[in-house]
């Protein structure tokens, strides 16, 4: 079979809008979705030291001592590289097993925590289409499962969600100064870890 003649074309790079393709959202826009992913990055950091938190501290029998030490390298490995959704789970695994932990409404912030990370995978990995005539658009985001994010977004929208994600953050840290322990990496009150 022959395809005869083809006429392609290719992109002239040259001619492209400044700032192509984020050229038709405002400056403000790109500024709150870049600080709402930042403070998304910090809560990943905190979820990290919490789950170092309360697993350096956790009380083992003598006999179980060295195979919890084996299990806890690769725990603190994966709380520096794993996605939110993932550091969520240890997180919640560390609390649970910690005899005696003090994390009133452990339920609801796991909760918030999970619903948190879907919208942070959406302003992480969307592609961002042309704005309405509000500075909003649908970003084109699919799950796995296959569910295709449909809400707008717009610049109240991300500020909403980069403060609840600070709000988040807070929480995690509550849950580990509240065991009376200095938040790792901090000069606050309380027994510093190690």
């Amino acid at each position: 079979m022959s395809l005869g003649k083809v006429h392609g074309q290719i992109v002239d790079v040259a001619l492209l809008p400044e700032k192509f393709p984020t050229h038709r959202h405002e400056a403000a826009f790109w500024e709150s979705l870049g600080r709402a992913v930042a403070t998304f990055g910090f809560l990943e950091e905190v979820l990290g030291k919490a789950i170092f938190s309360f697993t350096a501290t956790r009380p083992y029998l003598e006999a179980e001592i060295q195979q919890a030490y084996v299990e806890w390298l690769p725990k603190l490995k994966r709380a520096l590289s794993d996605p939110l959704w993932g550091l969520v789970d240890e997180y919640e695994r560390s609390v649970q097993n910690y005899p005696h932990a003090l994390v009133p409404n452990l339920d609801e912030l796991l909760k918030s925590l999970r619903k948190a990370s879907k919208i942070r995978n959406v302003l992480c990995h969307a592609s961002w289409g042309v704005p309405n005539e509000k500075g909003a658009s649908i970003p084109l985001f699919v799950t796995r499962q296959g569910d295709a994010f449909e809400s707008e977004v717009d610049l109240a929208f991300i500020d909403q969600v980069q403060r609840n994600a600070t709000e988040l953050a807070c929480a995690v840290v509550n849950s580990v100064t509240q065991m009376g322990w200095q938040f790792p990496g901090s000069n606050g009150p309380g027994d510093k870890i190690c």
